[in-house]
């Protein structure tokens, strides 16, 4: 029981980032719609994301940068799924 919501828990979360990683993508203004969700999924994200952009920072690819991060929690997210199944 206990198990399954952490599960369920678990696995919004993992949609969450990946939401908040195509919302990053979108330019918005502050007061749009999409705008809100992002910063309303930042301060879900960020919390997470930012230990793992100390451990592992941006990389730069010519002219913009790669973040990691995001998959990074992606996959830690899949692992503590499989191990709590």
């Amino acid at each position: 029981m206990v198990a399954d919501l952490l599960v369920t828990a678990l696995q919004i979360l993992f949609y969450a980032v990946f939401a908040w990683v195509i919302l990053s993508w979108i330019p918005t203004t502050s007061d749009h719609p999409v705008g809100r969700l992002s910063r309303g999924l930042d301060r879900l994200i960020l919390p997470l994301i930012s230990p793992i952009r100390r451990v592992i920072p941006p990389l730069r690819l010519g002219g913009g940068l790669l973040d990691l991060s995001p998959i990074v929690l992606l996959i830690a997210i899949q692992i503590v799924v499989g191990i709590v199944r």
